[in-house]
C-alpha cells in the first residue's frame, strides 16, 4: 500500500515479510526491516533502521493504516534521508581532483564553450535561456564583495513586499543556502523535490558513456534557475560563481541591471594574472543596453570597465559615497560591520533603485561619456532599514559565547585580508579596553586553491596573536556524517601538508623558534594518522572540531554540547593551554576561508545545520 505526501518528494510503502509478524518501510525503493542487510552508504549516514507491527494506522488522506510509528516521525525521517541523499548524488557532480587539473586546461583554452555547454544543459532539463528572460534578474560580479552586495540589495527588495530569489556561493553549513527564497535557503522538501525533477532529467538524457553531467556549480546554477522560475519570484539576485564573461551564470541575457564590486586579484589560473585581464572577465556580464554601476575602482581596472561598456554598448555608472546619501536621520547604519561594506552598500542602493524603476527601463538611454557618476539620493525608509537589518554570515560576523568571542570573516585575498585586519583592530580594541584581567587573541586559519597563503599571514601578523592555529578545512574526523561539506576536489594529504606549510610560514613571520621534541602525533582510528605539531606559539589541528575544542577549553557552552573531544590531546599539548584556561577573555579570529569559516559556524551556531 502506497503512502504519498504533498511534497512529492518521497514515496513510502509497508510490505509485508513473509516469515515474520511484521512490515518494512520502503522509501523510494529501498526497503529496511530488522530482518534485512545493513542499510546501504547513503541511508546508513542517519542510520534509518524502522520497524513496523501489522495491524496498527494512521490516516493519510482518507486512508485508513495503522502504524506503530506516528506519521509525523516517518515524515521528518523520510525528509532527513531525502535530503542527504539528494546531497550524496550532488557531491558526485564534484570534480575530482585526479582530473582537475585537466579540467582547468580546458576552461582556459575554449572558455567560449562553457555556455555553450550550459546551453545544452539547461535544454535537457526543460529550460531555455528564452524562459529565463522571464526572470527579472540582478546580475552581480566582483572579487570582494559581491556577496555582501547581493545580500543587501535582496533585503532592501524583499522588504519591499517583493517574492525575492537569490542564487549565491559557496555555502557554508548546507548546500541548501546557496538556494534562498525571501531571504531564506529553500526547505529540505523543495530542495529533495527540484533537485530530483533536474537530476533525473539530465541523468536519463547523458550519453552511454555516462560522462555527460555537469559539474556541481553548473548543475546548481540550472537548479537555481528552475525553482525561481517554479517558486515564481519576482526577482532573482544572481551572484556570479567566478569571472563572468565565461561562468555559467552568464547564460542570462536579459538582466534588468548589472553590479561590479570591488576588483582585485584571485582565480589567476582561470581569470589571468593581471588585474586588467582580470577586469575584462568581470566585464563579461555587461549586456547591450542595461545599465551597470560599479563600486570605485583603480584606474587600470576602470580603464578596462569603459572600454568594455563602450564595446557592449551599456552606460555606466560610477556608485558614490555612502556618506553622500541623505539619510535625514544621520549617517546610514548597516547590518554588516567593516568600512568594505560602506562601498557595497552604495552599490545596493543604486542596483535596488534602478530596479524599482525597472518599468521606465525599456529602452536606457546610453550618454555619451563613458563613464557617468551616479547620483546620490535620499533612501526611503524602507531602504534604510533594508540596509540595517541586512545578515549575511561568516562576513565580518562577531559571536560571543560567554568568555569566548569569535570574530569570523571569510576573506581569502589580500584586498579582502586587510579589510578584514582594519576590521578586527577596531573590534578588538573596544573589546579589550571593557575587560579586567588578561586577554589572549587567537588566530585561526586556513587557504585553499591557489591563494597567496604566507601574503595573507603577512597581513595579519601585527595583530599579534598568542596562539596561530591551523586547521583544514575537514569538520570532523567522521566526514560522512557531514555531506554538505565534503570536498572532493583536494586530497587529505595536500590540505594537510597546506596547513603545515602555513604553519611554517607564521614561524618564518613572526620569529618563533621550534621546540624540539614537541610533535605529538593525533590519530583518527581507522584512517590516514594526522599530525598534530605544536610550536611555542602555533598548532596544527587535523580537524575543525578538535581545533575548536582546544581554543576554547571547555569555555563555550555552546561548543560544549558537541561533545568530548573526538581526538586525544597529549599532557604537553594541554599544558600549553593554560593561558586560554586562565584568561579573562578569548578573541578568536577565524579567517582565510569561508570553507572554514562555514565548518566553525556549524558548531557555534547549531541553527544554521539543523
Amino acid at each position: 500500500m502506497l503512502i504519498k505526501f504533498r511534497e512529492s518528494c518521497f514515496q513510502i510503502s509497508l510490505v509485508k515479510i513473509p516469515s515474520y509478524n511484521e512490515c518494512s518501510l520502503r522509501i523510494n525503493g529501498f526497503q529496511f526491516a530488522k530482518s534485512s542487510p545493513a542499510p546501504t552508504r547513503k541511508r546508513a549516514i542517519l542510520g534509518l533502521w524502522v520497524r513496523f507491527r501489522v495491524g496498527v494506522t494512521a490516516r493519510v488522506r482518507g486512508l485508513g493504516l495503522r502504524m506503530g510509528l506516528g506519521l509525523r516521525i516517518i515524515k521528518q525521517t523520510c525528509v532527513r534521508v531525502c535530503v542527504q541523499e539528494a546531497v550524496c548524488a550532488l557531491n558526485t557532480l564534484q570534480t575530482n581532483v585526479s582530473v582537475l587539473d585537466q579540467v582547468q586546461r580546458e576552461r582556459s583554452e575554449l572558455p567560449e564553450l562553457q555556455l555553450q555547454a550550459m546551453r545544452g544543459f539547461l535544454h535537457r532539463t526543460g529550460l531555455t535561456v528564452d524562459k529565463l528572460d522571464h526572470l527579472n534578474i540582478i546580475h552581480v560580479t566582483g572579487t570582494k564583495g559581491k556577496g555582501s552586495t547581493c545580500a543587501f540589495t535582496e533585503r532592501i527588495l524583499r522588504d519591499y513586499g517583493f517574492r525575492t530569489g537569490f542564487y549565491s556561493s559557496p555555502h557554508l553549513v548546507q548546500v541548501r543556502e546557496r538556494i534562498r527564497i525571501n531571504g531564506q535557503p529553500i526547505s529540505k522538501e523543495l530542495f529533495t523535490k527540484y533537485f530530483w525533477e533536474v537530476f533525473s532529467q539530465l541523468d536519463a538524457t547523458k550519453d552511454s558513456h555516462g560522462v555527460n553531467m555537469p559539474a556541481y556549480f553548473r548543475f546548481l546554477t540550472i537548479l537555481a534557475f528552475h525553482v525561481f522560475l517554479q517558486e515564481r519570484v519576482d526577482l532573482a539576485v544572481i551572484e556570479v560563481g567566478i569571472g563572468g564573461a565565461y561562468d555559467c551564470t552568464n547564460i542570462i541575457r536579459k538582466p534588468w541591471v548589472c553590479g561590479i564590486s570591488s576588483l582585485g586579484i584571485d582565480h589567476t589560473s582561470i581569470l589571468g594574472n593581471t588585474i586588467e585581464e582580470i577586469a575584462w572577465q568581470k566585464a563579461g556580464i555587461f549586456k547591450p543596453g542595461v545599465p551597470v554601476f560599479t563600486v570605485k575602482q583603480l584606474d587600470r581596472p576602470m580603464t578596462v570597465l569603459q572600454d568594455r561598456a563602450k564595446e557592449i554598448g551599456c552606460p555606466l555608472w560610477v556608485c558614490p559615497d555612502l556618506e553622500q546619501y541623505e539619510s535625514g536621520a544621520g549617517p546610514l547604519s548597516l547590518g554588516l560591520a567593516g568600512q568594505q561594506q560602506r562601498c557595497n552598500a552604495s552599490l545596493a542602493l543604486q542596483l535596488s533603485k534602478t530596479w524599482l524603476q525597472h518599468d521606465q527601463l525599456a529602452a536606457p538611454i546610453v550618454e555619451n561619456r563613458l563613464v557617468s557618476q551616479a547620483t546620490a539620493f535620499k533612501p526611503s525608509p524602507i531602504m534604510v532599514k533594508g540596509l540595517k537589518v541586512t545578515e549575511w554570515p561568516g562576513r565580518t560576523q562577531t559571536l560571543r559565547h560567554g568568555p569566548v568571542t569569535y570574530y569570523l570573516d571569510g576573506a581569502h585575498t589580500t584586498g579582502s585580508m586587510q579589510a578584514c585586519v582594519h576590521w578586527f583592530s577596531q573590534e578588538i580594541q573596544q573589546e579589550e579596553s571593557s575587560n579586567r584581567g588578561p586577554v589572549i587573541r587567537v588566530l585561526l586559519f586556513n587557504t585553499t586553491g591557489e591563494r597567496d597563503s604566507a601574503a595573507m599571514l603577512k597581513l595579519l601578523e601585527p595583530c599579534q596573536f598568542d596562539f596561530a592555529v591551523f586547521c583544514p578545512n575537514i569538520t570532523e574526523p567522521i566526514t560522512e556524517n557531514n555531506a554538505d561539506q565534503q570536498n572532493f576536489n583536494v586530497s587529505v594529504e595536500n590540505m594537510l601538508t597546506r596547513c603545515l606549510d602555513n604553519q611554517i610560514s607564521w614561524q618564518s613571520l613572526s620569529g618563533t623558534e621550534t621546540k624540539q621534541g614537541s610533535e605529538s602525533e593525533l590519530l583518527i582510528k581507522g584512517r590516514l594518522p594526522l599530525l598534530a605539531k605544536t610550536r611555542t606559539h602555533t598548532m596544527v589541528f587535523p580537524c575543525i572540531l578538535s581545533a575548536l575544542q582546544w581554543i576554547s577549553q571547555g569555555r563555550d557552552a555552546v561548543l560544549a554540547a558537541a561533545g568530548s573531544p573526538y581526538l586525544p590531546v597529549q599532557p604537553s599539548i594541554t599544558a600549553k593551554a593554560e593561558p586560554l584556561r586562565e584568561a579573562a577573555q578569548v578573541s578568536v579570529l577565524v579567517t582565510g576561508s569561508l570553507h572554514l569559516v562555514g565548518g566553525v559556524l556549524k558548531y557555534l551556531d547549531p541553527s544554521l545545520a539543523s
